[in-house]
């Protein structure tokens, strides 16, 4: 079973879905389920999701630090609006059981690593050294 999983991912995943329906209506087919791999299979869905939330955290918040680095700049609107479609999409993905995962110190050092060093010719406004945003405000939706 192994097999198929690593050579066609899809054939495996409909193969297993289908023996765990059977399992679950009372079939006995446990000497077929690729157990291992179904249970790294979950738990990956899981890591995804948190890790799909930290990157719209990141997006959310450098648009946020562009704003406070250049506020006069003409660009302002549009990451203003960039800002809280990825704020939208991150308070849609986030699941209460991820509040102790995300590290707001790990998404501000992020965020910040992924900043331009100027716009326009400008060198960006001091940033604070801490994030100054917290992360229910960057979930709260408009």
């Amino acid at each position: 079973m192994s097999d198929l999983y690593d050579e066609d991912i899809l054939s495996w995943s409909e193969r297993q879905a289908e023996l765990l329906r059977r399992l679950a209506a009372g079939e006995q087919v446990n000497d077929q389920v690729d157990w291992a791999n179904v249970v790294e299979e979950v738990e990956s869905v899981g890591r995804s999701e948190l890790h799909r939330t930290e990157s719209l955290l990141t997006q959310a918040l450098r648009h946020r630090l562009k704003i406070m680095a250049w506020p006069n700049s003409p660009e302002v609107p549009h990451w203003q609006e960039e800002a809280t479609l990825f704020e939208l999409d991150a308070a849609r993905a986030f699941q209460e059981s991820m509040r102790q995962r995300l590290d707001m110190v790990l998404i501000y050092r992020r965020a910040r690593h992924r900043f331009p060093r100027q716009i326009d010719g400008q060198a960006p406004l001091p940033l604070p050294e801490t994030c100054p945003i917290t992360l229910d405000e960057l979930l709260t939706e408009p």
